[in-house]
């Protein structure tokens, strides 16, 4: 049984593998993870647009839409970024923090202020200043922010040196990359 009373199997979660990035111009967005994040191209995963019923069904896209390009980034240290450039297919603008869905992601990083320096160089736009880590985040130099990337979308960078606040409260942690 798991803790919830229930005869199911219990799956264990090893981490995160890869965060998917559906983005307007693949080599512009490989620019920009390369510059303000140091990523590294892993793969090209196509030789050339894929299409197709199968890849409709198998992805959720409309009829008719192609995907041009698939590309895997690896960050130091944290899951690896896909990228994906579509076409023949209209498109909507990249989800607000209001809307439901998977709407940011987070890149942990040691030294916040050289982070954002990097990104806002390489075209990211902060939306506000770093700020405090809140409530049961909260701890010495335990900071925040979040940016719009080039093309669209939010991006969190977040870093927490101290002990939060939550870990008088239990026994478990929040996952930490290890130091490179």
């Amino acid at each position: 049984m798991n803790s919830h009373g229930e005869n199911r199997p219990t799956v264990t979660t090893r981490g995160v593998d890869h965060l998917g990035l559906t983005v307007p111009d693949i080599d512009a967005a490989t620019d920009f993870f390369v510059s303000a994040f140091g990523a590294q191209l892993l793969y090209e995963t196509l030789d050339g647009p894929a299409a197709g019923a199968l890849l409709e069904q198998s992805l959720g896209i409309p009829s008719g839409a192609t995907v041009q390009r698939v590309r895997m980034l690896r960050l130091a240290n944290g899951p690896s970024l896909e990228l994906f450039e579509y076409g023949n297919v209209s498109q909507r603008e990249p989800l607000r923090a209001c809307d439901y869905g998977i709407q940011h992601f987070a890149l942990y990083v040691d030294d916040l202020d050289t982070a954002l320096a990097a990104m806002v160089e390489a075209g990211a736009r902060p939306l506000a200043a770093p700020e405090d880590l809140p409530g049961m985040e909260a701890g010495e130099g335990n900071r925040w922010l979040y940016a719009e990337l080039p093309w669209g979308g939010l991006i969190e960078l977040v870093t927490a040196p101290s002990p939060q606040a939550y870990e008088t409260t239990t026994s478990l942690r929040r996952w930490r990359p290890t130091p490179i």
